[in-house]
């Protein structure tokens, strides 16, 4: 895939193969959502929303989605749902089994466990039909995922989606599955790990690397190259400290739910905290008033969940 040219100066932390992980994943996101836009919008109605504050039609927010938009990780969701439907074997599904747990319990990603589920991924969509992983991660999603979502976040979306800016979901997760989930929330798309496919069929490659770290920082910076936007205008929302080169791109970057590391950091920047894994209200203050009101629901709904998994 030939370099897009959008990218401004960088630091240069981020790999060549960052980069072209990062422009791939930036491409497949504006080609999905002019698509669904064509597919949804009435006849003439192509122009951008207008913002409510100054009218800033170059503002827009960035959300990780792991542990920040949905509890536990959607690679591994994902994983559970490709079993049921027989694409892979126990000894498999164990191995997901236990990523996923550690993901929960520590709330950290473990570098080779991802790894290891990416390369999992990668054997096990190798030779299917892109349009039919598509078609069975809408069904996952209801399947393991629509549950999972942090109210607290969601409104915090839902904050910027009213204000007229668009919202983009940024994850190592592969892109047919980012898309879903942002399709179902209602945002304008999604950034994601590219997976190789020569006439809609999946080669077990990827485009560049995984959308993790800095890879994510240069697909934002990809997509506000070709969106015309302000990164000092844009926001951007993680949990994890892998995520700082991407919170650190814009101007208004939030620590939701962090890791040790990311709230450290985020204390020393002075950068908005907020934790809804316990309902409890953070330090920092300046959040919008749907996200606090999305944090009680999120605690509640946190431990309706962790009463019914103990039945």
């Amino acid at each position: 895939m030939a370099a897009l040219g959008w990218l401004t100066p960088r630091r240069r932390s981020a790999t060549a193969r960052s980069v072209l992980a990062g422009e791939a994943s930036a491409e497949a996101a504006r080609k999905s959502s002019q698509e669904h836009q064509e597919q949804t919008e009435p006849e003439g109605a192509g122009r951008e929303p207008e913002f409510p504050v100054l009218g800033d039609d170059r503002a827009a927010a960035f959300f990780d989605l792991d542990n920040t938009v949905m509890q536990g990780a959607a690679l591994f969701h994902f994983g559970r749902g490709l079993y049921k439907r027989k694409f892979f074997k126990t000894r498999e599904l164990a191995r997901f089994a236990w990523q996923q747990a550690w993901f929960r319990l520590a709330g950290v990603e473990d570098p080779e466990h991802m790894r290891e589920a990416r390369d999992s991924a990668l054997s096990i969509v190798q030779g299917h039909r892109v349009a039919e992983l598509e078609t069975i991660g809408e069904e996952i999603y209801d399947e393991y995922m629509a549950d999972r979502i942090w109210p607290g976040t969601r409104a915090l979306a839902q904050a910027h989606l009213d204000a007229g800016q668009k919202v983009w979901l940024v994850t190592a997760a592969p892109v047919e599955i980012a898309q879903v989930i942002a399709r179902r929330l209602a945002l304008t798309g999604a950034l994601g790990t590219v997976a190789e496919s020569v006439d809609g069929v999946y080669t077990g490659r990827l485009v560049g690397e995984p959308l993790h770290g800095p890879a994510k920082a240069e697909a934002v910076r990809a997509l506000a190259a070709a969106e015309a936007l302000d990164l000092s205008r844009c926001a951007a929302y993680s949990d994890s400290h892998n995520d700082i080169p991407m919170l650190s791109l814009v101007g208004h970057p939030y620590a939701i739910n962090p890791d040790a590391k990311l709230r450290r950091h985020a204390r020393d920047k002075d950068w908005r905290l907020r934790d809804y894994r316990t309902g409890r209200k953070a330090a920092k203050v300046g959040i919008p008033a749907a996200a606090g009101v999305g944090a009680v629901a999120g605690g509640t709904a946190a431990a309706i969940a962790l009463s019914r998994r103990r039945r």
